[in-house]
Parts: C-alpha cells; structure tokens; sequence
C-alpha cells in the first residue's frame, strides 16, 4: 500500500492555510520537572471546533469532486470528527449528515449541530454509529467522510506534525494519541519525510488498545472489549490505511491506565491552565506513566479538549483520588454524644479537608453501642493519606480499608 507522502502534507497545509489555526506550543515546567527533560505542549485543543479533526476532515471533502460535493457527505463519530465534518462541510457549502452514538457528549452534540449538521443518534457503540452512517451513504448517495481511513484524512492531520517541526526544532520524541490511528499517521508521515531521526509513539488507552494485537498480528485486529473514558480514541479496530502507516513508520506503542488519564486531565487543568478530554491528554498520561522511554526534548500532542463539564467533574475527583488526594474511608466510633466532633477535630488538626460525610448508628452490621462514619477527605497526596490513615488508627478509630 502506497503512504502519504510528505508533499501530499505540505499541499494539505497549503490548502489549509486560512481555514485553521497554527496552534501555539507551551513549555510545561511541571512535567520537566516529572520527566527530568523539556516537554512541550502542541495545543490542538486550542484548534477550531476544539480538536485537530477539522484538519483531515477539510482537506477531505475539498478534495471530493463538485459532483460529489453537491451529494452532500455523512460520517459517524463520538464527536470531534462530527464537529470538523460539520464545520468543513459549511465552510465548502456541502450538506453534512452526521451520525453519533446514543451516548455522545452533550456538548459535541450541540456543537456539531451549531455548524449546521443534521445529526441523528444511533447505537451505543461507534461501530453501530458507523454502520448506520455506511448505510445512510448507499440510501441516498452522500458521501462517507470516514474519521480516520483515507490519505486525504491522514494528510490533512499530518499538518500538525510540520508544524511541531517548526515549532520545536529539537525535538527528539513526539508523543501522539491513536485510536484508529488517523492522526499518529500523518504526524509520523510528515515526520519521516523532514525529521526521520525524530521517534513518533503512539499512545492508547489500555482498555481500547486495538493497535499493539493488530501489529503483532500483522493486519487489523478487531477488539472485542472497548471500555475507556477517551471515548474520543476509543476505536475497536485500526483500518486498513492507518494500520500500513502506524506498522512503517511509528517508532512504539504504548498504552495508559485510566489512573494515568484522569491525573493527566487534573495535571493539566491545575498547573498548565489548559482543558484537554481524556483523549487529548493522552500523551501526558504516557509521560506520567512512562516518563523514562521518552528521549527529550519531548512533544506531547494535546489533541482536543472537547469534555463534557460533569464529565470533567467525575474526572478530576477520579484524577484526584488517583494521585491519592482524595480517599473515602468508613470507620467504627462508639455512639455517644461528642464522638463525631471529636473525629472531625482530630481529622482537621492533622490537615485534612472533609469534603463530605456521612454518620450511621442504624446499619445491622453495627454492633450495639456503635456508628459508622464515611469520609470524604481531601489530602496533599499519598505520603499525607497513609500518614492520616495511621494516625486515626494510633487514636484507636478502626479504619476499614480505604474505598477507590
């Protein structure tokens, strides 16, 4: 199979001149100071419709003859590719029919309706989504825009990689989120083609990590199980135009937990300012995980920070109690009058923070003359939690395990 080129990226970025932005490059002192090397921040989640899919998506449809274009186009996604169809679309005024999942974000959802999109919802998983937006295309002749598989796609998005290039002349490690790997193919391509010394890693959730069997393998392999809160690399299955790309020319993949995520999302919105989705923060999950395989300096690719706000809630107490800043306990304490303020006092002077609580006597796992308190407690990390959890047992409070 033939690859992009880098000349088919250097005309993409020609074509994409005043439709997006350049997006600006952050130094980031915090995971310096983690990573023991310079890390930059490629800040795609500055980018219009908030990710780097208007990218591919423009240089797709530009791409379609006027014939095809006045069909009209459709695609399926969980939502950023949905936001950079819609947006590309109206910009080339070209009908867009976009399919999401029952379940997409709401504020993508809104989103891609605002740039004009007919959406509709269909199916709990992308590939349901998929399927209905494949059909959608035989019914009435509008045109798949796929998210991913397809060289004008990859060479629209490897745009972003001439501009790290540029950006970070030194750079020696170039961090990229995959998930069915459209994007880590460009990068990598336009990579090879200026910079081949220059090591592109992909990196993937570990529970939606279709790439490292697929390669092992030797062709697409098709994961049974996709569970991931980065909905937005949460693909089942490479294609068959990424898997050629990601197998010639990206140096390694690696995978991250959903610990690493979530601290990623907190790491980034405490010390760096900047609001990246799970997907997006990625490649910092894999620098908090994986810090030492990275010769720097390093990129690491923000590549959208579309994010539901309770989603983004539920992440950062997941972020926070990952990194051992938030802890909920259960413990016994006699019932009587004074108990609970004698608790929360003792809590309070040993510099924790009570969130939340809640005090039962009624419970049939008490025995008589006992209540049970749950605790919500912010702490400064780890060392602090287990200095905490010793010293309300030093005081004679039975501590039950602490809950995840």
């Amino acid at each position: 199979m033939e690859l992009v080129s880098v000349d088919e990226i250097r005309a993409a970025r020609e074509l994409l001149r005043g439709v997006i932005k350049d997006t600006p490059v952050l130094a980031s002192n915090v995971l310096r100071q983690i990573t023991g090397t310079d890390v930059h921040l490629k800040c795609e989640n500055l980018q219009r419709t908030g990710s780097f899919k208007i990218r591919g998506a423009y240089t797709r449809i530009h791409g379609l003859s006027e014939h095809d274009r006045a069909r009209g186009v459709v695609a399926a996604s969980a939502g950023n590719h949905a936001q950079g169809v819609a947006l590309a679309a109206s910009l080339l005024n070209t009908k867009a029919t976009v399919f999401m999942p029952t379940r997409a974000p709401l504020p993508k959802l809104a989103a891609t309706r605002s740039y004009g999109a007919d959406v509709h919802l269909h199916g709990d998983a992308l590939a349901q989504t998929l399927a209905r937006a494949r059909e959608f295309a035989e019914e009435t002749g509008a045109v798949f825009i796929h998210p991913f598989d397809h060289p004008h796609v990859i060479a629209g998005q490897g745009t972003v990689g001439l501009e790290i290039l540029e950006q970070v002349p030194d750079v020696r490690t170039i961090l990229v989120a995959a998930g069915g790997g459209g994007l880590v193919s460009g990068v990598a391509a336009a990579v090879r083609g200026v910079r081949p010394d220059v090591r592109v890693v992909a990196v993937q959730a570990e529970h939606a990590a279709a790439f490292p069997p697929s390669l092992a393998a030797g062709h697409p392999v098709h994961v049974e199980r996709v569970q991931t809160m980065a909905d937005g690399i949460a693909v089942a299955e490479p294609g068959l135009v990424t898997y050629a790309h990601v197998a010639d020319l990206v140096d390694e993949v690696v995978t991250v937990s959903e610990e690493s995520l979530s601290r990623a999302v907190l790491l980034l919105l405490e010390r760096a300012k900047t609001v990246a989705e799970p997907a997006g923060a990625a490649p910092v999950a894999a620098l908090l995980q994986h810090s030492w395989r990275f010769p720097g300096p390093v990129v690491a690719l923000l590549s959208g920070g579309n994010v539901d706000p309770l989603l983004l809630l539920q992440i950062i107490q997941h972020g926070m109690t990952a990194a051992g800043r938030y802890v909920s306990l259960r413990l016994r304490v006699p019932d009587r009058p004074g108990t609970l303020a004698e608790l929360l006092s003792l809590i309070g002077s040993l510099g924790a923070n009570v969130v939340g609580v809640e005090h039962s006597r009624t419970s049939g796992r008490l025995a008589l003359g006992e209540a049970e308190v749950a605790l919500n407690l912010e702490t400064r990390g780890s060392e602090h939690c287990a200095q905490l959890i010793a010293e309300l047992r030093a005081a004679g409070y039975p501590v039950l395990a602490p809950e995840g």
